[in-house]
């Protein structure tokens, strides 16, 4: 998740000293073992540093630098460059949307634009990591001390989805492992304490990478073992059992469970990143377990259901066992779903000194957390509920990071976002930065997509074919249907002249019977000829083609002209 920083330190606004103590009690700690849950007492968010928190990773972004007492004076807001999505200020966050934007044009099938691949690229550092935002890619980085985790890690999956960078990818990656806390986690920066959700971002990096997350140990400890020592457990509140916290509280070390923090933690524990497996296998749901009071009930009503008890216990069996982090992702899965049921399918924030509100970036990425575990359906109802309600994200339509998340969310249900509710979110992507190279659309996947400069995908020209084409087509048949209505005049008018030679009469029919009431043999000659197979063959001709049927086969198969 994007946290403001302070241009000065490129941490946290505010939040330095804040992490410093963290750290320090975190470091103070009984160390635990990989996925044991921690205890919490009741939730009390009064330090600053969870206020910070708090606002940082609901999406409020842009707190005023008088609600975290920043003296600092911010400095003049930077121009967004070229080949960068959005035009707001990139000092904060110009790597972090490029990467979003790029993840999502790729997962729904299309190749971005090499120039925006090349911003992205040019960022790096020389050490392999990733500021927020480099004004002169051209100086190296300065600051080390600088270097943001989750922009290096966004970074390193974007990359890795585009291809064609390994070099840059493997950089990234081994910058992230170089710089792992003790714990086995990472915080915002190198040498802060770990969170939740910068070790979340640095796993889905990691596996993006083609490296093992939980190979990743320093001193013994995994980025598993970091996040388990964050989730909340059996003796804390019912609601509140398998939630992450995004770090303890710096003061008295509780942990206090973050709807933010429990989204990032559980897809990572998933060993996911933001490109989620729309075809992952369907899984069960399961909270935390605690020992007895429900469970005990839930048993005994399985051992008298009989049969279907049987068969339960079978397939459960049958199944593999869940490694030590699936299992904790389960329970905050379980713990996530509740949170979304009791909130009408959405999560909610409450930023500093503000009342409650839909909380529409937390509730995308609970959607990629739940389809990572294979929880379709309870990920679906969140879904539903962005696909009716994204209209009121203030400000999303102009926020690459916010378009980007929905179409992520649309892509690991099975969707593409091209109808999201109304909104053709890649359309809305593509108005935002440079255009993709090429979009699902292009036949020769060549790369010669719609540009900055004009260029047309060949789709329009072959529909445009295929109406001239059907055009053609219904004029011809219209020709030969009137040549055939005109033969059958003609073939008419001689019938009647013979008629009239013959002694018939136009009152008799198209010829007169004879003197002895029978037809003539001119009559019967002239009735097989031209004029009368005229109208037949029209007709069979407008039940296989009819005129305008050109039109529409155009329309309906346009490849096919």
């Amino acid at each position: 998740m994007f946290f403001p920083r302070s241009p000065l330190r490129g941490a946290p606004r505010g939040a330095a000293s804040d992490h410093a103590t963290a750290r320090a009690t975190a470091r103070d700690k009984d160390t635990r073992p990989a996925f044991t849950p921690a205890t919490v007492r009741a939730p009390a968010w009064r330090t600053r540093a969870a206020l910070v928190a708090v606002a940082a990773l609901t999406g409020t972004a842009a707190l005023a630098p008088s609600a975290v007492a920043d003296e600092s004076p911010a400095p003049p807001p930077a121009e967004a460059p070229e080949g960068l999505f959005g035009d707001a200020d990139p000092q904060y966050d110009g790597v972090w949307r490029q990467s979003y934007a790029l993840l999502a044009q790729h997962t729904a099938g299309y190749t971005p634009g090499e120039e925006a691949v090349d911003w992205l690229a040019g960022q790096q550092c020389a050490d392999g990591s990733f500021l927020p935002f480099r004004a002169d890619p051209e100086q190296p980085c300065a600051d080390v001390t600088a270097s943001d985790s989750n922009a290096t890690a966004l970074a390193v999956q974007a990359l890795a989805a585009v291809g064609g960078r390994q070099d840059a990818v493997d950089a990234g990656a081994a910058w992230l492992t170089g710089v792992q806390n003790e714990d086995g986690g990472w915080g915002i920066n190198p040498g802060t304490a770990s969170d939740a959700n910068s070790t979340a971002v640095v796993i889905g990096a990691l596996a993006a990478s083609g490296n093992d997350p939980a190979a990743a140990e320093r001193a013994g400890n995994s980025p598993y073992s970091a996040l388990g020592t964050l989730q909340l457990g059996c003796e804390a509140p019912d609601d509140q059992r398998g939630a992450f916290a995004w770090q303890p509280d710096p003061e008295s070390g509780d942990l206090f469970g973050s709807d933010m923090a429990t989204v990032d933690a559980v897809l990572a524990a998933y060993g996911s990143g933001l490109l989620v497996d729309p075809e992952t296998p369907e899984a069960p749901v399961t909270p935390l377990d605690c020992g007895g009071g429900d469970a005990d009930a839930d048993a005994e009503d399985e051992d008298e259901g009989g049969e279907e008890s049987d068969s339960s216990a079978s397939e459960t069996a049958d199944e593999e066992p869940l490694s030590p982090q699936a299992r904790a992702g389960s329970a905050g899965a379980a713990q996530l779903v509740g949170t979304l049921e009791s909130g009408e399918n959405h999560l909610e924030s409450t930023p500093p000194g503000g009342e409650p509100q839909p909380d529409f970036a937390s509730t995308a990425r609970a959607v990629l957390a739940l389809a990572a575990g294979g929880h379709a359906e309870e990920a679906m109802a969140s879904l539903e509920w962005l696909r009716a309600h994204h209209g009121e994200w203030d400000g999303y339509a102009s926020d690459p990071t916010a378009v980007s998340l929905l179409v992520l969310a649309a892509h690991a249900t099975g969707g593409t976002g091209e109808d999201f509710g109304g909104t053709d979110l890649l359309e809305q992507l593509g108005r935002l930065g440079p255009a993709p190279d090429s979009s699902p659309g292009d036949e020769s996947g060549s790369g010669d997509g719609d540009d900055a400069d004009g260029g047309s995908s060949p789709l329009p020209w072959i529909i445009g074919i295929g109406l001239v084409a059907g055009i053609g087509v219904g004029v011809l048949l219209s020709f030969r249907r009137r040549a055939a209505e005109n033969g059958a005049e003609n073939g008419a008018g001689r019938d009647a002249e013979s008629d009239a030679v013959d002694g018939g009469s136009p009152e008799n029919g198209a010829a007169g019977p004879d003197s002895d009431g029978t037809r003539s043999e001119k009559a019967a000659s002239e009735e097989s000829g031209p004029g009368a197979d005229g109208p037949d063959e029209a007709e069979g001709s407008e039940g296989s083609a009819g005129p305008g049927s050109g039109d529409a086969e155009g329309e309906r198969r346009p490849e096919q002209p």
